[in-house]
């Protein structure tokens, strides 16, 4: 069965632009939490819909889990019960990943992300088993699993995807594989129930036409309106205007990519006037030279301040009939 089809006239689990945060850090180096609040917030004002917490983009890796439990409970109180939030809780260890989302689901959070293994490379067989333990472990949490082989050095494939969108509360996918192949099979073998979430906000348009519902972005946090504006014209059938956007769009998509995210995007933050900081080693600032192009890029889109919470006018993006 197709995905495509049903899940354009239904409104997907978690919405249609869903923003991977990134972790404000204060200049000492300890999370900025009342930052944290000020920026979800925000997001949910221009364009998101839902909120991931301590995923890549949060730097999960550099977190220790009570950090990451403080997080969680942090914007969930700032965003309120009408915004979904969901806990990247994932592990290469299953007990671990086990503990921290029953923890999530304890604190009130909406859904989990569940990162494929990292580091310890299981076959199929074992991703199967990974995934379906924490899914058992929390039967009324809504799971999306999180496809990133170029993190992990493991890809979950479409034959193992097919199998665990059977669990009732493995409802979703961020792929980020890059393989619009995989995408393609994907949706053609799961049910529409199970959406699929693009996880590059480059092929976030190119995933929406074989059947993805949305993104889990990391441009949104400056472009986050356009984003939403893009989903929501191609879901009407207006694919110009979506194509009009995703181009203008392009080159901020690859710029917050030159080097390691979420470097890239915490420059172009600092200088949109959010002090989110740098990144926690062993990631690093970035360099003077990207400095200078994001700040290129993002005068070139003709972006305001982030937090004066301004919307730049989309006619400027579309296409002229």
């Amino acid at each position: 069965m197709t995905n495509s089809t049903s899940n354009a006239k239904r409104a997907p689990e978690f919405g249609r632009v869903l923003t991977a945060m990134v972790t404000p850090f204060l200049p000492s180096g300890e999370v900025n939490y009342a930052l944290a609040e000020k920026l979800a917030s925000h997001l949910v004002a221009h364009g998101t819909d839902a909120v991931v917490v301590c995923g890549t983009t949060g730097e999960s890796p550099s977190l220790t889990w009570e950090e990451e439990y403080a997080l969680y409970k942090a914007v969930k109180q700032a965003v309120g019960p009408s915004v979904k939030v969901l806990a990247g809780t994932g592990s290469n260890s299953t007990q671990e990943a086990i503990a921290a989302t029953q923890k999530a689901q304890k604190l009130g959070l909406d859904g989990s992300l569940q990162v494929v293994p990292y580091y310890n490379k299981p076959p199929q067989q074992g991703l199967y088993g990974h995934f379906e333990a924490i899914a058992q472990a929390v039967p009324d949490l809504p799971i999306m699993l999180y496809n990133i082989p170029g993190r992990t050095s493991c890809n979950l494939l479409p034959e193992t995807v097919i199998q665990l969108s059977k669990i009732p509360n493995v409802v979703a996918i961020k792929e980020a594989s890059g393989n619009l192949d995989q995408v393609s099979e994907i949706s053609r073998m799961t049910s529409a129930d199970f959406e699929i979430y693009s996880g590059d906000d480059s092929l976030t348009l190119p995933m929406l036409s074989v059947g993805a519902v949305g993104v889990v972005s990391v441009a949104s946090h400056l472009v986050g309106d356009w984003l939403q504006q893009m989903v929501q014209d191609f879901e009407a059938g207006q694919v110009s205007e979506a194509t009009a956007l995703h181009l203008k769009l392009f080159p901020l998509f690859k710029a917050l990519f030159t080097v390691t995210s979420p470097i890239p995007l915490k420059v172009a933050m600092t200088l949109q006037g959010w002090p989110v900081g740098n990144c926690r080693l062993p990631l690093c600032e970035g360099s003077l030279e990207l400095q200078e192009q994001l700040k290129a890029m993002l005068a070139q889109l003709d972006l305001p301040p982030v937090n004066q919470h301004s919307t730049p006018a989309l006619s400027s993006a579309r296409s002229e009939d």
